[in-house]
């Protein structure tokens, strides 16, 4: 038995590194949306950043774009050109996918300085996709509503969740200490 655990000892520490850091982050962000300064009916800080955010974007490319808090829930309702299209909630914020992918370069870390600037720059660029991704999929629910479902629970995920994995198969490739030590 403990002949597997020096085996696969790399594999146990990058679970058990990965885990850890998910679940700490996720505990801490549990805690920041139950403690947040939203009232029951309004969301919390990041997803109403998010929503006006995304409120400029649209704006900005021509489309009259208001952004409300929604009357029966924790969320912002999205209005393009007088038509209600859809909420802004919690888990378009991309704090979760932040986490995630946070919680990956931590287990496969490198120098400390260059695992920092990783993770800083890869949450940007996740939050930035997410900002572009409901400006896109808004459009898209105007101009095609018919395709909602497909938009909305397929490309865009996809595009998101593939970005978040290229950026990690990067880090590994580039960064990491077990590329270093397989090198």
């Amino acid at each position: 038995m403990k002949s597997l655990f020096i085996k696969y000892k790399s594999v146990i520490k990058f679970i058990l590194t990965f885990l850890l850091v998910y679940v700490v982050l996720s505990v801490v962000y549990k805690l920041y949306l139950q403690y947040s300064n939203g009232s029951k009916f309004y969301p919390d800080y990041i997803t109403n950043l998010v929503s006006m955010q995304s409120e400029t974007l649209l704006n900005s490319l021509g489309y009259q774009t208001q952004v409300l808090p929604h009357p029966d829930e924790p969320s912002m309702k999205l209005i393009l050109n007088g038509e209600y299209l859809g909420r802004v909630i919690e888990g378009c914020n991309s704090v979760s996918v932040i986490i995630l992918f946070l919680s990956f370069i931590v287990a496969f870390s490198g120098k400390l300085k260059t695992t920092f600037f990783y993770i800083l720059s890869g949450s940007v660029l996740i939050y930035t996709v997410n900002l572009l991704r409901i400006v896109v999929l808004t459009v898209g629910l105007y101009h095609y509503p018919e395709y909602a479902d497909i938009l909305h629970n397929v490309i865009f995920p996809g595009i998101i969740y593939g970005m978040v994995f290229l950026l990690w198969i990067f880090w590994v490739n580039r960064f990491s200490k077990l590329n270093k030590n397989n090198a």
